[in-house]
């Protein structure tokens, strides 16, 4: 609904403007009436109308005065200036104070009715613009997040919670450089960044705080990017440090835990020294262990598994090499390929003709 606001000292002529108006043809609404400046500008702040109409000639300040602190206040507001007095200087007011038009009395229902549908025009236009513009920076920042959220699980997974907070202030540095997140954006980040902590903690084995059921955000986590960044950090931290006390005080290495670990995210580059680290053992121990459990060292089950699940991808023919190549963890799709014949005795082609 728009709002309109009707500035006049005399009655007759506001109860004039209210019925000559087509309110209801343009979803318009008469929210106010002031008789002079000071109530004027006073219910604008308070009502916030997208539309004053207001007579030029009043008792103390004029109608001067109130396009000046409507223009320097309200800059989005529309002005339609009417008045009594066919006066080329509060005419030229008008135009340096970018009312929309200047109309005469006695008022010409006609000529009102087109100013209040140029108004609703330009309103409707100018919004249209906003979505637009908001929804572009949406997707320019979400599309942003992808790299931060990659580092949050890298982070995550190597257990290392000051690379999480920086992460986290990363985020907020770049969030503030598209200007002020309004709480919809605010609250799709959170539910972006809180989505990717309960991945990670279920890939772990943890039941996350903030999949808990009667968790709620905190009533000012989104007034502002930093409280919204401050209260997702803390989630990271907290299911961080529920990990690493798993991890660290278990009496005995569980290998069927690392395996599942690698099961997991074999697809990403797991080194022996990194999942050594993870579990908080060193790495000739890790690499004894788990060659006499399964017989094949860290590296030899990695190349394994992905190859196995190259060799299913591959079944699929609606998916290209190169994308297999890229899911099971190879950037160089010819060091792929190289992998894959080597393993199987034959190129990745030749085996999808087999198929």
């Amino acid at each position: 609904m728009i709002k309109v606001l009707i500035v006049d000292d005399e009655p007759w002529n506001r109860d004039i403007v209210k019925t000559f108006g087509a309110w209801d043809k343009f979803g318009m609404s008469v929210v106010g009436e002031a008789e002079d400046v000071d109530e004027a500008f006073r219910l604008t702040g308070e009502l916030e109308p997208h539309i004053v109409i207001t007579d030029m000639r009043m008792p103390g300040a004029d109608g001067v005065e109130l396009l000046q602190a409507l223009n320097h206040h309200f800059p989005d507001v529309k002005i339609i200036v009417v008045s009594g007095y066919d006066d080329f200087a509060y005419a030229k007011h008008a135009i340096r104070y970018k009312a929309v038009d200047y109309l005469l009395k006695p008022i010409n229902p006609t000529e009102l009715n087109a100013v209040l549908l140029k108004c609703k025009n330009d309103l409707e236009t100018k919004a249209a613009e906003r979505q637009q513009t908001a929804a572009e920076l949406d997707y320019a920042f979400l599309h942003k997040l992808t790299r931060y959220k990659q580092l949050l699980r890298l982070y995550f997974k190597e257990l290392n919670p000051d690379g999480v907070n920086m992460t986290c202030k990363q985020v907020i540095q770049e969030l503030e450089s598209f200007g002020s997140p309004g709480p919809s954006m605010l609250g799709r980040l959170v539910q972006e960044l809180l989505s990717l902590l309960k991945e990670l903690a279920a890939d772990n084995g943890l039941a996350s705080h903030a999949a808990k059921d009667g968790f709620s955000l905190p009533q000012d986590a989104l007034s502002s990017a930093e409280h919204a960044l401050e209260f997702v950090s803390a989630c990271y931290s907290q299911d961080l440090d529920q990990l690493i006390r798993q991890r660290k005080y278990k009496n005995k290495l569980n290998l069927e835990e690392v395996r599942h670990y690698m099961d997991r995210h074999f697809a990403e580059p797991i080194t022996l020294e990194q999942l050594a680290k993870s579990f908080f053992v060193s790495k000739e121990y890790m690499s004894k262990v788990f060659k006499q459990e399964y017989g094949q060292n860290v590296t030899d089950y990695i190349v394994q598994r992905r190859m196995e699940q190259a060799r299913e991808w591959l079944a699929d023919k609606q998916i290209s090499i190169k994308a297999v190549a890229e899911m099971t963890g190879y950037e160089d799709v010819s060091y792929f390929y190289r992998v894959f014949k080597k393993h199987f005795g034959m190129a990745p082609g030749e085996m999808r003709k087999e198929r």
